[in-house]
C-alpha cells in the first residue's frame, strides 16, 4: 500500500535549540547515532553524526557503532539501514515519510512484469534505482544509487538486456550515456517531475550568468538545459571546484541548497522552480512532503520512546544480498 502523507496537526512550538540539547542528551542515553539525507531541513543535517546522498548513508550505515540508528529520510532508506544492520535497531521519526518513486513499483507489479518479459524471450537484468522498497529489491539484481549507477550499469554484459526500475527520467538518461538500450518503468519522483521549464528559463534570464545544475531524476526537457547532471554528492563536488562566485540554478529538491552553501558558501543558490527576484513569485513544489515530515520534535519523540522502529522481515535477505554487492563492494 502506498504510505500516505500525513501533515501534522496541533503540534505546540517548541524552541529549536531545546529541542537539539535535548536530542544530543538522549543520543548518548540511548546509544544512539543520527543519520540525515541532504534533503531534510537543515537544522536536522546539522545535528546528525552523518549527513549525505543515499549511496554515502547506506556505506555510513555499516559504520555506525552505537546500538541504534535514527535515520533522517525517507522509509525505503530506513528499510536499507535495516537491512545492512541486521542487530541494530532502526528508528524512522515518521513511517509516514514515504517515497513516490518507491510507491510507483511495487512487488506484484513488477514480479509480473518480469514473468512477461521472460514468457517473451527476453533475457534481462533487472536494475533497480535505490529509491524502492525491500520486496522490489529483492526482486533485482542490482541496486543503484544516482552516484554508483553509470558504473554500475557499465559493468553488465552487453547480451544482457537491462531492466530498469522505477525512474524512467534516471533510465533515460544513463541510456545516453551508457549507451546501453534499457527496458524502462514509467516511475518518476514528484519533485522532480514537477519542475517547470518555463520557471527555468525565467529564472536563467533574471540571472544571465548562472549555471544550472540539475539532478538526473528531471525530465529531459530540464537536463537539456542544464550545464551540469549529477546525483546530490557531485552536485556538491561540482559547486565546490569552481572558485568564482557563480549564482547556480539548483533543480532538486530545495533543502539540497544547504549543504551546498556550507560546502561553497562563495556562490549564489537558487532553487528552482524558486524565488524569482523580478516578480516575487514562489513555488512550494520542489520541496519533497515526504522529506519535510522529519522534525525536530519527532527526532526527539523517537529517540525517546525508541518507535517508530523499522523491524526485519523475511525478504530482508534476499534484499541484502543484492544491496551489500551493489553498495559495498
Amino acid at each position: 500500500m502506498p504510505l500516505p502523507i500525513i501533515e501534522p496537526t496541533g503540534t505546540e512550538y517548541e524552541d529549536p535549540l531545546d529541542l537539539m540539547d535535548e536530542i544530543d542528551e538522549l543520543k548518548k542515553e540511548k546509544d544512539a547515532t543520527i543519520l540525515a539525507h541532504f534533503y531534510v531541513d537543515g537544522d536536522i543535517q546539522d545535528i546528525a553524526d552523518f549527513a549525505g546522498d543515499s549511496l554515502k548513508l547506506a556505506r555510513d550505515a555499516t559504520q555506525v557503532e552505537t546500538s541504534t540508528i535514527v535515520f533522517c529520510g525517507v522509509h525505503f532508506m530506513a528499510e536499507s539501514a535495516k537491512i545492512l544492520n541486521r542487530k541494530k535497531r532502526v528508528l524512522l521519526p515518521d513511517l509516514n515519510a514515504g517515497c513516490s518513486l518507491a510507491e510507483s513499483c511495487q512487488y506484484e507489479p513488477l514480479k509480473n512484469y518480469q514473468e512477461k518479459l521472460r514468457a517473451e524471450g527476453h533475457d534481462f537484468l533487472t536494475v533497480a534505482y535505490i529509491n524502492t522498497t525491500a520486496a522490489v529489491k529483492s526482486l533485482c539484481d542490482w541496486i543503484v544509487t544516482s552516484g554508483n549507477a553509470r558504473e554500475i550499469i557499465e559493468k553488465i554484459p552487453e547480451d544482457k538486456e537491462i531492466l530498469f526500475v522505477p525512474d524512467q527520467h534516471l533510465g533515460r538518461y544513463l541510456s545516453e550515456v551508457t549507451g546501453r538500450k534499457m527496458i524502462l518503468w514509467p516511475g518518476a519522483c514528484m519533485v522532480h517531475e514537477v519542475f517547470s521549464l518555463q520557471d527555468l528559463n525565467r529564472a536563467k534570464r533574471n540571472n544571465p550568468e548562472s549555471q544550472v545544475i540539475a539532478h538526473p531524476e528531471c525530465p529531459q526537457n530540464i537536463l537539456e538545459v542544464s550545464d551540469f547532471i549529477g546525483g546530490t554528492e557531485k552536485m556538491r563536488q561540482y559547486v565546490k571546484s569552481i572558485e568564482k562566485p557563480t549564482t547556480f540554478l539548483v533543480a532538486t529538491e530545495a533543502m539540497m541548497i544547504h549543504p551546498l552553501e556550507k560546502l561553497a558558501p562563495q556562490h549564489t543558490y537558487v532553487p528552482v522552480p524558486g524565488i524569482i527576484t523580478s516578480t516575487g513569485e514562489t513555488c512550494a513544489c520542489n520541496r519533497c512532503p515526504h522529506m519535510a515530515l522529519n522534525t525536530l520534535q519527532k527526532i526527539r519523540n523517537c529517540l525517546r520512546d525508541g518507535k517508530p522502529e523499522i523491524e526485519w522481515q523475511p525478504y530482508f535477505q534476499k534484499a541484502y544480498d543484492v544491496l551489500e554487492r551493489s553498495l559495498l563492494q
